[in-house]
């Protein structure tokens, strides 16, 4: 059985929409993690609490509260409206969505990275002058960068997989916002889709598996160093 052109496009808008929400998240992700792991400020558990709600909350309750912010009569969708900008029922939408669900699982892999380094190495190179960024970059940043690969790939396959927020805030349209598992969902729901819908869940194993092999291929080459 061949795919059809929309199921192609499902395919490759959830390949697009993962890519663009990790580069969107890593830096973003990098920040929260360096003010967990070396912030020292009132407020900081509710900041933890913020950054971890997501995880807990029903994706349906994410894509709903987004809908309230990013729609028309919301608060942000009313100051990008004059502008031009149209978030909900695009696939900018379906990024926003993934950006969010999978937020806290690359803070908390980046921030278990930074709690692990020598905390002398950072005093270390701050009495040689190094500024705050300058410890960033060439201490904090190299020896983290075996977190951020592992929430970079964690991330991204729990964005090929996002369902919830996504049919909430970007809709269901086929080769628009329509991404794989909304296909799948399409075909599940459809008296003779099951056939499709059984080979996209295949797609959707073998993309989920080609993620985590990288994942711990790129993990056993670090320790390896």
């Amino acid at each position: 059985m061949m795919f059809a052109p929309a199921d192609m496009q499902a395919i490759l808008l959830s390949a697009k929409v993962g890519s663009v929400a990790t580069l969107v998240a890593l830096p973003l992700g990098f920040c929260a993690a360096w003010l967990l792991a070396f912030g020292r400020f009132r407020g900081k558990l509710l900041l933890e609490l913020l950054f971890n709600l997501p995880l807990t909350l029903p994706p349906v309750v994410v894509g709903y509260l987004l809908l309230l912010l990013l729609g028309v009569q919301g608060p942000l969708g009313k100051l990008l409206e004059p502008l031009g900008i149209r978030i909900i029922f695009t696939w900018k939408a379906a990024v926003i969505a993934s950006v969010v669900v999978g937020f806290p699982l690359l803070v908390r892999s980046i921030r278990l990275a930074m709690e692990g380094i020598d905390p002398q190495l950072v005093q270390a190179a701050r009495s040689l002058g190094a500024g705050p960024l300058d410890v960033i970059l060439t201490v904090v940043l190299p020896l983290s960068r075996r977190g951020l690969m592992a929430g970079s790939s964690l991330f991204f396959a729990r964005s090929l997989g996002e369902f919830g927020a996504t049919i909430i805030i970007a809709g269901n349209i086929p080769g628009v916002t329509q991404t794989l598992p909304l296909a799948i969902y399409d075909y599940a729901s459809s008296p003779r889709g099951e056939g499709t819908a059984l080979l996209l869940c295949i797609v959707s194993v073998v993309l989920a598996l080609v993620v985590l092999l990288l994942h711990e291929t790129i993990l056993q080459r670090k320790r390896g160093t």
